[in-house]
């Protein structure tokens, strides 16, 4: 029998790949999402095969006239992008409160067994390990630096998730996606924001870039990351939580260059001030899912061909 499964968000960026990896898998799929982030068009390649509910998940009788038996939630609906983390704290803290509530009311009311939550390396912010595992504190340094109300939205939605799944669910799983990256990702990302300027710009130019560009960030090509979203909704352990990323520390300084040789531009990288907050190294430890049978097949160098060809 095929599993109807919930997907919220399911027209963003990551949402749209785990569609359209369940529709493969041959799951019974229905998306709830308003578009206000994601893009229909993200989509309209499985539209046929799934159920489309256009909706905010803050609107609770929106979301309970959803009559399909539903075994399953993979909850990802939230407002990604730095530069919304300042300009939209309130609205980001909306969804991951009210929202969730009204997630976890549904899970309630329709007796769904299994919830699958999308959470982020945000919970960690500058953590004291590297690489860093899921053990790692979960931390809001400074309540009034509103980039924080994104990762501190994750760390509620963690917690109270899991007290709430170990008195009304059967399976809850929490993973923590690290900077994944692919076509049509949105602008509001390092790796599409440094490649429209690219396009931009001559043969050779000043590459202004935040901070030092020292920097350190881990980046994942979205196919890798469903092959890691694979291992941890088919074999993932009820309550635990699994990093999804690479182990390849990269320097922003590197990225700006790599991407430069294939536009085949030089570049001069001119520092400026990061935003507050900003952390200033982020790699995760993935032996988790290491241990379900993960293992990644782009590198960052084929990745960002990929996207910048459209392979």
């Amino acid at each position: 029998m095929k599993k109807n499964i919930l997907v919220t968000g399911g027209s963003g960026f990551i949402g749209s790949a785990i569609v359209k990896y369940l529709v493969k898998k041959k799951y019974n799929v229905v998306v709830f999402d308003n578009n206000s982030r994601g893009r229909s068009r993200r989509i309209k390649d499985v539209n046929k095969k799934i159920s489309f509910i256009k909706g905010d998940i803050r609107d609770k009788k929106k979301l309970l006239s959803i009559n399909k038996k539903i075994d399953t939630i993979i909850h990802l609906a939230y407002i990604n992008g730095t530069k919304f983390f300042y300009k939209k704290p309130f609205e980001i803290l909306d969804i991951a409160v009210n929202g969730y509530l009204n997630i976890l009311e549904f899970c309630k009311i329709k007796k769904v067994q299994n919830l699958f939550l999308a959470s982020s390396s945000e919970v960690y912010q500058n953590p004291i390990k590297i690489p860093t595992d899921e053990n790692e504190m979960l931390k809001i340094p400074d309540i009034h630096n509103p980039r924080y109300s994104y990762g501190g939205g994750k760390i509620f939605s963690e917690l109270y998730g899991l007290y709430f799944a170990k008195k009304y669910l059967k399976k809850f799983v929490i993973f923590r996606p690290h900077n994944v990256y692919g076509a049509d990702m949105g602008n509001d990302h390092v790796i599409p924001e440094f490649i429209i300027r690219f396009k931009k710009i001559g043969k050779k130019k000043n590459f202004l870039i935040h901070g030092t560009g020292n920097e350190v960030r881990s980046f994942i090509h979205v196919d890798d990351f469903i092959n890691g979203f694979d291992k941890v909704f088919q074999k993932g352990k009820n309550t635990e939580i699994y990093n999804i990323g690479t182990t390849e520390k990269v320097k922003i300084s590197r990225l700006a260059h790599l991407i430069s040789k294939i536009y085949k531009k030089k570049i001069k990288i001119i520092r400026s001030k990061l935003p507050k907050g900003s952390p200033s190294k982020r790699c995760p430890d993935i032996g988790k899912i290491k241990k379900l049978g993960f293992k990644q097949k782009i590198s960052l160098r084929n990745g960002l061909k990929k996207v910048i060809f459209n392979d």
